[in-house]
C-alpha cells in the first residue's frame, strides 16, 4: 500500500496566494481552479492589475533544467513572434520560482477559445502555424528532455502497467498478447519510415492546447514539449474515417509547406503514434493514481470494461498500422 501523502496535499490556497505574493506581485485575494491534471493551475487575482495564470508544477516529473528548457523555447518562439504565451520574469527576471517546496510560473492571462478545427481556412492555417514553431524547433535540440519514441511512449508505459498489477488477471494474457504485437507493428511503421530528422515539438497539439481569437491560433501548453518528428504535431488535429484524414491532411500539408519542409515518410507514423500515446494514457493515469483527483476524474479507469476496450482498441490500431499511409500531397 502506497503511504506516501499526494503530490499536491500540503498546496492550501494559502500557499497558493503566499507563493505569488512571494515573487512581488500582489495578490487580492481572489484565485479559480483551472482544467488541469498533470499540474495545477489557478487564476489569480492581482490588485490594481489583470490577474495572472499560475502552474504549480507536477513534484519529480521534469527536472528544473528541463523545465527552464521548456520557457526558453517558448520564448524563443515569441521572440520570432509566433503567438504563444511564454512565462513573466518575476523576481530576480525568473520564470521559475519555489515556495513552500512547490516550483511554479506565472503567464500572463490569455483569452480566446478551443477551436473547433474544421474546414480548410483553419487546417490550413494551423499547418502555417505549426511549421513556424517547427522551423525554430528545429534550430537546436533539447538537452534535458527526452526524444519521443517506442521505448519511453511504448515499452516503458506497457512494462508499468503490468509490472503494478493494474490488468485484471483475466485480462493478462490477451492484453500481453496484444500489447506484443502492437509494438512490433509500432516498430515496423518506424523502420518503414526510415531515418527522420526530429526536432523540438509542442508534443502534444490537440485542440485542447489550443485557444483561438480574431487574430488566428496559439498555444498555451508547451509542459509536453520534447524531441520528436514533426508528424507528432500534426496528426492529432484530424480524425474521421481515411477519406476524412486525406482530405484534413492535404489542408494542413498546404499550410505547413508555406513555412517549412516536410517529409511525407513520416506519414507512415501516423497509426504508430496514435497508438503509443493510447499506451502512454493508460499508464499515465496508472502512474498518477495515488493522486485524490484521478480517481475522480477517471472513474472508469481500472475496471474489466475498460482493458477490454484497450484491448480492442489496440486490435484495431494493429490493422491500421498494417494498411498502407496516408497520402496527403
Amino acid at each position: 500500500m502506497n503511504t506516501q501523502p499526494a503530490p499536491y496535499s500540503t498546496l492550501t490556497p494559502d500557499i497558493i496566494l503566499q507563493a505569488i505574493d512571494s515573487i512581488g506581485l500582489v495578490t487580492d485575494g481572489r484565485l479559480l481552479a483551472l482544467n488541469s491534471y498533470e499540474n495545477r493551475v489557478y487564476q489569480i487575482g492581482i490588485e490594481n492589475s489583470a490577474p495572472v495564470v499560475t502552474k504549480f508544477y507536477r513534484p519529480n516529473r521534469w527536472t528544473t533544467t528541463a523545465i527552464l528548457e521548456e520557457h526558453a523555447f517558448i520564448e524563443e518562439l515569441a521572440s520570432n513572434e509566433i503567438p504563444v504565451v511564454p512565462p513573466l520574469k518575476c523576481r530576480e527576471n525568473k520564470t521559475l520560482h519555489e515556495f513552500d517546496g512547490f516550483r511554479f510560473s506565472v503567464f500572463p492571462k490569455q483569452g480566446g477559445r478551443v477551436p473547433d478545427i474544421e474546414g480548410r481556412e483553419k487546417l490550413e492555417w494551423m499547418g502555417r502555424f505549426i511549421a513556424r514553431i517547427h522551423a525554430v524547433g528545429a534550430l537546436k535540440n533539447f538537452k534535458e528532455r527526452p526524444a519521443l519514441n517506442i521505448v519511453n511512449f511504448g515499452h516503458e508505459p506497457s512494462d508499468y502497467l503490468l509490472e503494478h498489477d493494474f490488468i485484471p488477471a483475466e485480462l493478462l494474457n490477451a492484453y500481453q498478447t496484444i500489447i506484443t504485437l502492437a509494438l512490433d507493428r509500432v516498430k515496423r511503421c518506424f523502420e518503414r519510415a526510415g531515418t527522420l530528422k526530429t526536432l523540438r515539438l509542442h508534443g502534444d497539439c490537440y485542440p485542447g492546447n489550443i485557444l483561438w481569437t480574431d487574430d488566428g491560433p496559439h498555444f498555451v501548453d508547451f509542459d509536453d514539449s520534447r524531441m520528436g518528428p514533426a508528424i507528432q504535431d500534426l496528426w492529432m488535429l484530424t480524425s474521421g474515417d481515411r477519406a476524412e484524414m486525406t482530405l484534413q491532411f492535404k489542408q494542413l500539408m498546404t499550410g505547413y509547406r508555406t513555412f517549412y519542409d516536410f517529409n511525407p515518410n513520416e506519414l507512415h507514423l501516423v497509426e504508430a503514434l496514435r497508438t503509443l500515446r493510447l499506451i502512454h494514457y493508460s499508464a499515465w493515469i496508472a502512474k498518477r493514481w495515488e493522486d485524490p483527483a484521478f480517481p475522480l476524474a477517471f472513474p472508469w479507469f481500472n475496471t474489466i470494461r475498460y482493458w477490454q476496450d484497450r484491448i480492442i482498441e489496440l486490435r484495431e490500431q494493429i490493422a491500421l498500422m498494417d494498411e498502407e499511409p496516408i497520402v496527403a500531397y
